[in-house]
């Protein structure tokens, strides 16, 4: 009777183990071997039993444990230790973790790989302000306020629209208890516009509840929905929430397996799991649907990034010879393909102002693109923007690398000590004292195209390939003062856009009429409104 009640409890607390630590079941995973070794102690435990010594001292084993109990916890110790030093330590596999990020293709120039953008595209609200953003609109419902929380947001293109989207989470166990079919709904904040956030809770006419959940509760936690359906052999990373073209929510969960022993972590595909019904449906890379921007977590390609510039001579390499390091960490950004890539910049080992190359990895294939061309790090361009505005003591946030004009810029904003964005920045990739700031994104531009005309192009003069030179008629012009600035917006024959230009440009600009004739020159670009690089009235006799 004393044997079936020891074994039933261990049977017990074995389910309980693996209910509630969901240790992966596979080689090279360590959560598996360290729960054989709880429960080898356990059984111990139990079977054994437990006295205590005459003088209430000590507590020890009441009798001797099985030999077979004993040698399986020393295989079990010696697979959890020894097993990784000879199968994943980098002195015995320098060339596996080197190689783990693949074939790195050199680029020419990441303007060709970066899509020139208009400055209505351009990201201006960050994770940080998405989430300040995000709590207001929840403000102004209390009672769902007090119920539920923000996730985390993950940034994703929604129908071509940049979105950051977040899903509303229950805020503890008894919230969860009085929701268990789940909360109501996401929220949604436009990456380009502060302005544009909406907290869907229907879709359609139905409404919008998130069931399954990464903190959720029994079969409504999402890890253990896939651990009992499947995947507890299989490695799981990065739940994060996405939004197919329809609105209708998912979770994304990258499967992966370890390449090196029990290091090397590389991702095989994606499960898709419907957050309102817990469908899961798994993909492989080359299938998963198109709307998922992103299939290889940051952690992941930030350390196979790492680990190819650390082994680039080999493991012994105390000189660090041609070792290269990653900068700031990575962003999401957007290529000229529509596709995402993880960006980062390349430093050499002990250089931290000024980097050697530019690296973007597809988020969904892992191909990767060095560009090696030298320039500022996102560190020192944030610096650069900051100290241009030094007076209002303003935070810059994390730099997104854009084309404007053929030119690789930094472009950022700058926020205020409440997280509020105040202005804007650009600054020149390939030279940080190249920056132009202004209140809007548009005088940002200006100044920045006027900061770079002025500077002869140093930078790079074959960056602007798409100057054009115009003699024409003017058939429309009026002034605007910015922020104590003129700017002069004006058209002319036989071209459609507008054009803008300050006095800085030209001093012949306030006093050109309708029907001057003019020779300007500009950058041709995606803009509605184009900045002029140079104007001249050609019927002004002082010319």
């Amino acid at each position: 009777m004393k044997n079936i009640v020891s074994v039933s409890l261990f049977i017990i607390l074995t389910i309980l183990f693996f209910y509630i630590g969901m240790p992966t079941i596979n080689y090279g995973f360590v959560g598996f071997p360290i729960v054989l070794l709880f429960l080898s102690i356990l059984w111990i435990v139990i079977s054994t039993g437990l006295q205590i010594s005459p003088d209430n001292k000590q507590v020890k084993i009441a009798k001797r444990p099985s030999k077979f109990v004993v040698y399986f916890m020393l295989v079990v110790l010696a697979y959890l230790v020894v097993t990784p030093i000879l199968t994943s330590l980098p002195i015995f596999r320098t060339a596996a973790y080197q190689t783990m990020i693949g074939k790195v293709a050199d680029g020419n120039t990441i303007s060709n790989h970066i899509a020139p953008i208009s400055i209505d595209e351009i990201r201006v609200v960050d994770e940080d302000l998405a989430h300040l953003l995000g709590e207001k609109v929840l403000g102004t419902q209390p009672a769902l306020g007090s119920q539920v929380e923000l996730g985390e947001f993950c940034i994703q293109k929604v129908n071509n629209d940049l979105y950051w989207v977040a899903p509303l989470l229950h805020s503890g166990f008894f919230k969860w208890m009085n929701n268990r079919s789940g909360s109501a709904g996401y929220v949604m904040v436009s990456a380009t516009n502060e302005r544009d956030v909406k907290l869907v809770q229907n879709i359609g006419g139905s409404p919008v509840k998130i069931k399954y959940q990464p903190k959720a509760y029994f079969q409504s936690n999402i890890k253990r929905l896939l651990y009992l359906n499947g995947y507890a052999t299989v490695g799981l990373e990065d739940f994060s929430f996405e939004i197919d073209d329809a609105g209708l929510p998912f979770w994304v969960v990258t499967t992966f397996k370890k390449e090196i022993g029990f290091s090397g972590n590389e991702a095989t595909g994606i499960v898709l799991i419907n957050a309102q019904t817990g469908q899961m449906k798994e993909y492989s890379i080359a299938t998963t649907p198109k709307w998922v921007d992103r299939i290889q977590p940051i952690n992941f390609i930030e350390e196979q990034l790492n680990d190819w510039g650390e082994y680039v001579q080999g493991y012994w390499n105390f000189s660090n010879e041609n070792k290269l390091q990653i900068t700031e960490g990575l962003t999401l950004v957007y290529g000229n393909d529509n596709r995402s890539y993880w960006y980062t910049g390349l430093t050499s080992v002990g250089k931290d102002e000024s980097a050697v190359g530019f690296v973007l990895v597809d988020t969904r294939t892992k191909e990767a693109t060095f560009y090696k061309q030298g320039g500022a790090t996102e560190y020192a361009a944030q610096s650069s923007a900051q100290g241009k505005v030094q007076e209002k003591g303003y935070q810059a946030s994390l730099p997104i690398p854009y084309n404007i004009n053929n030119i690789p810029t930094y472009v950022m904003t700058l926020k205020d000590k409440g997280g509020l964005v105040k202005m804007f920045a650009m600054v020149a990739i390939s030279d940080y004292t190249i920056v132009g700031v202004g209140n809007t994104m548009r005088e940002a531009l200006t100044s920045y195209k006027n900061v770079y005309n002025m500077s002869d192009n140093k930078v790079n003069p074959n960056s602007v390939s798409n100057r054009k030179v115009l003699k024409t008629i003017i058939t429309r012009i009026q002034n605007d003062v910015k922020n104590g600035n003129s700017f002069y917006y004006f058209k002319v024959k036989d071209y459609p856009n507008i054009f803008v230009g300050s006095s800085q440009i030209s001093n012949q600009l306030p006093v050109t009429m309708i029907g001057d004739s003019v020779s300007i020159s500009f950058d041709v670009d995606m803009e509605a409104v184009i900045d002029v690089s140079s104007f001249k009235n050609l019927d002004l006799k002082d010319n």
